[in-house]
């Protein structure tokens, strides 16, 4: 089935939009989450403009550059680029930073009191993560709703082709900063790592766009840019940024963006992104550095999430293949379980809680805050101390060691000091520290199969609950917590049932992270790599492909990944990579529909085009022009928002109903370029915000000179898979259907197209190959 997306052309021919569905069952399903975007979030989504629109302005702007202004951009590029990177690790030592110190103090104060009672050390314990949580909330409720949740799937769909109006907004980057120290120092189940990565694709669309202008922070030397695909770019080096911020993994971070979140890749795009990736591990270490004197708080050895097991195992025999496997296909299930929930979970938040406003999204986190805390500290209670064990030479580990404090065998409501409560040392701590405990090696039997069974059963839920909120919220870490939980679990069983020495459940741990994220998220080079980098255990590359592939497979089998499902639930109308086996038997004719096309004459009256305006939502029209034997003749494309600018700058009105040549020089340009584009993540100008007299409804407007007069064109008869990967390859936002052509100009092939650099550029020729083709 397909959606009206397909509009305007010339009797048959007609345009489409944005999104072909590749089921009927799906589109009843995405009208629904479309309308219910606009109306509880007073927004919707918008296509953007990636084809470069060739109107006499632009070709105009065009032939005025040189070299020296090509080289220029091409500088500019890179300077970006590095500022990307820059900002981006600035803003990641701050969360990281704020969230570790606002953690410390937190366990430090209650285990401070818990000396003393254990009520009150719990009553404290309670009030510090809901005061965190209310701030995180309260910013997002009040200042930036566009802040909530990841941030993925939005930029994701951007990158596809998709703007959601906000996501990229100044607000925006505050309140995913200041929000994710709030939700993630609160202790709720969810990361700071998704909204690092809208974090960094905030900051590179601010640099794109020039600053903000709403807030002055705005500067002309950086509005340079004013395409959307020029911005498309430095949001994609955003996203690297983003992940290579958080994991300090600047390979896994090209990855990453080249596999989960861009649709049109470059060669020229991958060096940009693989040197912003790079600035960032370098600010990323340098303030390691810098905070290893002790000048960061409690801001130590933890908080970037880096968990070096070089030091496990490091060899494997053939035999434990198959419970590695087995882990695989349990990442599978549980990841896909996962996905389900949490949309389940979503959609309900969305069309029943949510519609009651503010208020009950701000009690809603407050309540998972309260929640969440009595879970982790309360279960531990109830769980027995365990002795330590002997201590193991070399290992560096400690037995026992206070809650919040780094290291395994925390001690925690336990009656003897040589005594620890494995629960409370991944329950009653922060993710990263826990994470790093369940990752250890030389720490078999540390844990009992009991507790990690209540940890994963307990988180597992917690984590669908959280997803949600209204704070910002990642997935990755959560994630890892899961598997490694299940992951240690079955390297409990494997260490009893081989009975060598070898073997590490710290090792199975990572295996189960891993097969976790790639069950929920779909992710496989990219993962893979990054959790290489942020482990330094090269040897188990094998094992991690080896898992990540087995989940996938098991996951793919039930549902979509985790950032399709919520961006579908979102409204986000995403073209995936490819199109749907039913639309090899419908033609480009048949997805048009029965619309009516809307056209513009080549010279239109004002008060006509207003009111064509006002009546549809249509953002490309077709423009026709008659020869002079009366016949219909598109000459071209014009879109909705250079509508809008001719008609609020009035400079191109005129009395003459006649058409009139720019090129004949008889009447020049009146406008750059530059005043064509659209704001970066806003709506723009609307209809509505134009006023226009009397006088000026009866004036005229000829559209030659502001059209695309070479919009692209697809034969009525062509399959609509053919269709669906130029529309999705060339991302675009109109295409043109029009009848079979009655004659053929010429062929081009490969070697007219190779057009070799010489110092005459006059004295270039193509080689025509009409009749011949390569």
């Amino acid at each position: 089935m397909l959606s009206n997306h397909f509009q305007n052309g010339i009797e048959t021919a007609k345009l489409v939009w944005s999104r072909i569905p590749g089921s009927e069952e799906s589109l009843p399903y995405l009208d629904d989450t479309l309308g219910l975007l606009k109306k509880n979030d007073g927004s919707g989504v918008e296509s953007l403009d990636y084809e470069v629109i060739e109107n006499y302005a632009y070709r105009e702007e065009q032939a005025k550059r040189g070299k020296l202004y090509v080289g220029y951009l091409l500088v500019v590029k890179w300077f970006f680029s590095l500022l990307i990177g820059i900002g981006t690790g600035l803003a990641a030592v701050f969360i990281n930073i704020s969230v570790e110190n606002f953690a410390g103090w937190k366990f430090s104060l209650t285990f401070d009191i818990i000396q003393k009672s254990y009520v009150a050390g719990f009553i404290v314990y309670v009030l510090i993560n809901l005061a965190l949580v209310y701030s995180s909330v309260y910013i997002i409720t009040q200042f930036a709703p566009a802040a909530a949740g990841s941030g993925i799937p939005e930029i994701k769909g951007y990158l596809n082709g998709i703007d959601v109006h906000g996501i990229l907004l100044f607000r925006t980057l505050i309140g995913k900063i200041f929000g994710s120290i709030g939700s993630v120092g609160g202790g709720l189940a969810l990361g700071k790592e998704g909204p690092l990565v809208h974090t960094g694709a905030c900051i590179a669309s601010l640099f794109g766009q020039g600053g903000s202008t709403k807030y002055h922070l705005s500067s002309r030397w950086f509005q340079v840019f004013k395409s959307d695909r020029d911005r498309r770019d430095l949001v994609t080096c955003g996203c690297a940024a983003g992940v290579a911020a958080a994991f300090r993994a600047p390979v896994g971070g090209v990855l990453f963006a080249l596999e989960e979140v861009t649709s049109w890749w470059r060669s020229q795009l991958m060096w940009r992104v693989f040197f912003t990736s790079a600035i960032v591990a370098v600010v990323v270490r340098s303030a390691m550095g810098w905070c290893k004197s002790g000048k960061c708080g409690h801001f130590g050895s933890g908080g970037f999430i880096i968990w070096d097991i070089s030091g496990g195992q490091e060899d494997y025999s053939f035999a434990e293949l198959l419970p590695m496997a087995i882990i695989g296909v349990i990442g599978g299930l549980l990841g896909a379980l996962f996905n389900q929930l949490t949309l389940y979970v979503s959609s309900w938040r969305r069309n029943h809680l949510h519609k009651k406003g503010s208020r009950v999204k701000i009690v809603e986190a407050c309540l998972v805050s309260v929640i969440t805390s009595v879970i982790s500290f309360g279960l531990p209670l109830l769980r027995k101390c365990t002795p330590c064990p002997e201590s193991v030479p070399d290992s560096n580990i400690e037995c026992p060691r206070g809650p919040g404090m780094y290291g395994n065998y925390v001690n925690f409501f336990c009656s003897k000091d040589k005594e620890y409560n494995d629960l409370a040392t991944i329950f009653f701590n922060t993710q990263d520290d826990a994470i790093r405990n369940l990752f250890s090696a030389k720490t078999i039997n540390e844990y009992s199969a009991q507790s990690l069974l209540t940890f994963l059963v307990m988180f597992y839920a917690l984590a669908v609950m959280t997803f949600g909120t209204a704070v910002p919220a990642g997935q990755f870490v959560p994630g890892i917590m899961i598997g490694s939980t299940y992951g240690r679990l079955v390297g409990m069983f494997v260490v009893k049932f081989y009975r060598r020495l070898n073997i590490e459940e710290g090792t199975y741990a990572l295996l189960g992270a891993a097969s976790f994220l790639g069950g929920s998220m779909r992710m496989t080079v990219s993962l893979c790599v990054i959790m290489v980098e942020i482990t330094n255990n090269l040897k188990l590359l094998p094992l991690i492909m080896l898992v990540l592939l087995i989940s996938k497979a098991v996951g793919d089998a039930f549902n979509e990944g985790f950032y399709e499902e919520q961006a579908r639930l979102k409204g986000i109308p995403l073209l995936e990579s490819r199109p749907k086996y039913e639309m090899r038997n419908m033609t480009a004719k048949e997805a048009c529909g029965t619309e009516r096309v809307v056209s513009f004459p080549r010279v239109v009256k004002v008060a006509d085009m207003v009111s064509i305006l006002r009546s549809n939502k249509h953002n490309g029209f077709p423009v026709i022009d008659h020869t002079r034997t009366g016949e219909p003749l598109v000459i071209g494309l014009v879109l909705r928002s250079h509508l809008l600018v001719i008609l609020q700058s009035k400079v191109d009105f005129q009395h003459s109903p006649l058409p009139s040549d720019p090129r004949s020089g008889a009447r020049p340009i009146r406008h750059d370029f530059g005043e064509f584009a659209k704001p970066v993540s806003s709506k723009g100008l609307s209809i509505e915000d134009i006023h226009l007299s009397s006088d000026d409804l009866e004036m005229y407007i000829d559209l030659a000179p502001f059209l695309n007069p070479s919009p692209y064109i697809v034969p009525e008869d062509m399959s609509v898979t053919k269709v669906y990967n130029l529309f999705r390859q060339l991302g675009l936002r109109h295409l043109f259907v029009v009848p079979r052509p009655s004659h053929v100009l010429g062929l081009i092939t490969r070697k007219d197209l190779l057009i070799e650099d010489t110092e005459n550029m006059n004295t270039v020729e193509l080689q025509s190959t009409s009749n011949s083709a390569l």
